[in-house]
């Protein structure tokens, strides 16, 4: 299997953009490099659907995307190996709290990690499940949004299983904050 440059995903990532809004690379602290793009935000009626992503979660329990379809959901790439995962943890388990009463819910997406450690790493900083995905095979499996050149990376779907947000860098609690709300205030069927 062939291994994608991110500079081979960023051109990707430019040439698949037609209907999507591109935002700013750096905002909030969110430690984007303004040359990169690095946030998409898809408006209602133009949002592809969400990438299929079910599979075994840490604890052992069965977890698919698409069974959590009313709900919005935040899914977050990471390894407990990534640095800027780690920097990114307290304000993902921030806004998970903050919004879970407005019916957002919170899925992580563990790659290249060995389990063992990323269930350790986990249990301590967030309370949301975690896909365990060794093999990164969730993620190649992207096609709008190509596959994300690096980790960490978030994507927010909306209550109709719809891709309204891609962020492919870390990413601050009041910029995902402010993503989630405006996506939970639609109403189901929008996008």
């Amino acid at each position: 299997m062939r291994r994608r440059t991110p500079l081979v995903l960023a051109v990707a990532a430019a040439l698949v953009l037609g209907a999507a809004v591109v935002v700013d690379a750096a905002s909030d602290g969110g430690g984007g490099n303004t040359a990169e793009l690095t946030r998409r935000e898809y408006p209602p009626g133009q949002r592809p659907p969400a990438p299929p992503i079910a599979g075994e979660t840490l604890d052992g329990d069965h977890l698919d995307l698409a069974d959590l379809r009313g709900d919005v959901v935040v899914v977050n790439v990471w390894g407990s190996w990534c640095g800027p995962c780690r920097t990114e943890m307290p304000d993902l388990e921030r806004v998970h709290q903050a919004t879970r009463d407005q019916g957002v819910r919170f899925l992580g997406v563990n790659i290249r990690d060995d389990r063992d450690r990323a269930r350790s790493f986990a249990a301590s900083r967030i309370t949301y499940p975690s896909i365990f995905d060794h093999a990164s095979a969730y993620t190649q499996g992207f096609t709008d949004p190509p596959p994300p050149p690096g980790v960490p990376a978030t994507l927010v779907v909306d209550r109709d299983g719809n891709l309204a947000a891609a962020i492919y860098r870390v990413v601050g609690a009041a910029e995902l904050e402010r993503v989630v709300t405006a996506v939970a205030s639609e109403e189901a069927g929008g996008g």
